[in-house]
């Protein structure tokens, strides 16, 4: 791909990776929309998965660093044991991904954002609880983190939702969930971008021009993220998680 570069496919790629990482800090997703964007100027969904993966990184980063002070831990466990596991996950998925076909996957990833979008609503909109109750046991949500790690060294679509939804259950709030998730996504897909780097599966002018959109999307993101209401940002997160839900199904 891209032997001469077309600076026009470019150009496109990097907006999509702007809007993708204007979404992944806000609600995540992202990947959702530079997955399709990579196969539609003609990665294999192995090749665009990885090369997706690494594109994404730089705006987790920015999103993690711009957005670390309103992130923390949940009751007892901390936001420091919440990076070691997304990191041993990370890793675990990584090594996954690279042994094994992505079909089975793809196939599940519906299925999991309509499970995560229908949780973190249900955490979102009922009652809200008293500031940092639990819903979860300890136990409970180092699994789901570690579990979570594991599929978002793998795959990766849907990992926001997905940390939203486990966060907002044990008790944050969740304009914290956010931030925390991003920097979470980021320690869980640093491990499985060093792993992907050295693969012949990487297009690298495709990545190069989703990294660049996605930094600027990852300050649009952190922009709206601390100047919109806890309500409409929950909204939004829900409409997103519909949306992307229902292309799934029918694509």
């Amino acid at each position: 791909m891209f032997p001469d570069p077309d600076f026009t496919i470019l150009l496109l790629i990097g907006l999509a990776g702007f809007y993708a990482g204007t979404q992944n800090t806000l609600a995540g997703g992202g990947s959702f929309i530079t997955f399709p964007a990579l196969m539609l100027v003609g990665l294999d969904p192995l090749s665009a998965n990885i090369t997706s993966t690494i594109a994404l990184f730089p705006n987790q980063v920015t999103s993690a660093f711009t957005g670390h002070k309103l992130a923390g831990g949940v009751g007892e466990v901390s936001l420091t044991r919440l990076l070691i596991i997304s990191v041993l996950g990370g890793i675990l998925g990584g090594l996954l991904l690279l042994n094994t076909p992505a079909t089975f996957f793809i196939r599940l990833v519906p299925w999991l954002v309509l499970f995560a979008t229908t949780v973190f609503a249900w955490g979102s909109f009922r009652k809200q609880p008293l500031h940092g109750a639990s819903f979860v046991s300890k136990r409970l949500l180092i699994t789901g983190q570690f579990l979570i790690g594991i599929y978002g060294g793998y795959f990766g679509g849907g990992i926001g939702f997905l940390m939203l939804a486990a966060l907002t259950v044990a008790g944050q709030q969740v304009r914290m969930a956010a931030a925390t998730k991003n920097i979470l996504a980021m320690a869980m897909n640093a491990s499985a971008v060093t792993l992907f780097m050295f693969s012949d599966k990487v297009h690298w002018y495709a990545a190069i021009a989703l990294a660049v959109g996605g930094i600027g999307g990852a300050f649009a993101g952190n922009y709206l993220l601390h100047r919109i209401s806890a309500k409409l940002l929950r909204g939004f997160i829900v409409f997103v998680g519909v949306v992307l839900t229902t292309w799934l199904f029918l694509r």
